[in-house]
């Protein structure tokens, strides 16, 4: 689903398999556009891959990354009360261009469209969510000297662990991915995860790693893990740091996005 929606608004990627998914892959996306991974199956979801691709960034002497996970519809501007879909990658640019003001923002993303909620009472949306936990849609700081690790849960152990140490994170309302429901598909982590009682085994090792913040409780008819944010919401705590010399225009730069119908 990425891909496709990656392709159809002109986004640049690279997609990252495994080895033994080359020829399926190349058979229906330009080669120069996959990245394999040097090593396979190693049964512990995705987190060897996703330090792969964050070792790989840095070799290309990127200072950020984007990790997305595969089951992307689409992406979407929230403005005006509207959630709109994007036709091609500005608004990828705004959320880089809006991060590079600040030294200390360690991870940032794109709120689930399935989040945003419309309120026909309310006429300004919220842009960000200051300090709370970033999923699937995530641009990481190169140099934070962390890892994705563990097997289970990897998005939130990472963001606990960046505002445990007094890091910022941005989740972009203005900006939205339209992401597929979890365990809606079929393959990856549908399978090797949560299969029988994995969701509560990814609950119970988040707990274990972060048992001063994280619970388990059981909602929508599955086991979750519940985290307290609230901690990283203090006045004192977490506070964005701007860089120096960094100028901000006045007024509304809407990076030349216009609003037009789409007539299929």
């Amino acid at each position: 689903m990425t891909v496709k929606a990656l392709e159809k608004m002109g986004v640049p990627y690279h997609v990252v398999i495994e080895p033994q998914e080359r020829d399926r892959y190349i058979s229906v996306i330009d080669p120069s556009k996959i990245l394999v991974l040097p090593f396979s199956n190693l049964g512990q979801g995705s987190i060897p891959a996703r330090n792969w691709v964050w070792e790989h960034a840095i070799s290309v002497g990127a200072k950020r990354h984007w990790i997305l996970d595969d089951n992307i519809k689409g992406f979407r501007r929230f403005n005006k009360n509207q959630r709109i879909r994007v036709a091609d990658g500005t608004i990828f640019k705004c959320a880089e261009d809006f991060v590079d003001r600040y030294e200390n923002v360690a991870l940032s993303g794109m709120q689930y469209n399935l989040f945003a909620m419309t309120d026909v009472k309310r006429k300004i949306s919220k842009p960000f969510l200051l300090n709370t936990r970033i999923y699937s849609c995530i641009l990481i700081k190169n140099d934070i000297p962390y890892r994705w690790r563990g097997r289970y849960n990897e998005d939130t152990d990472l963001s606990l662990r960046v505002l445990k140490d007094g890091w910022c994170t941005i989740l972009f309302y203005a900006f939205l991915c339209d992401k597929a429901g979890t365990m809606s598909l079929k393959g990856g982590n549908t399978d090797e995860l949560y299969k029988g009682n994995g969701r509560l085994k990814m609950a119970e090792s988040l707990v274990e790693q972060h048992s001063d913040m994280v619970k388990i409780t059981r909602r929508w008819g599955r086991w979750q893990h519940q985290v307290n944010y609230i901690f990283f919401k203090k006045p004192w705590r977490n506070k964005l740091k701007k860089k120096s010399g960094i100028v901000v225009s006045e007024g509304i730069d809407n990076y030349g996005m216009v609003l037009k119908e789409i007539k299929e």
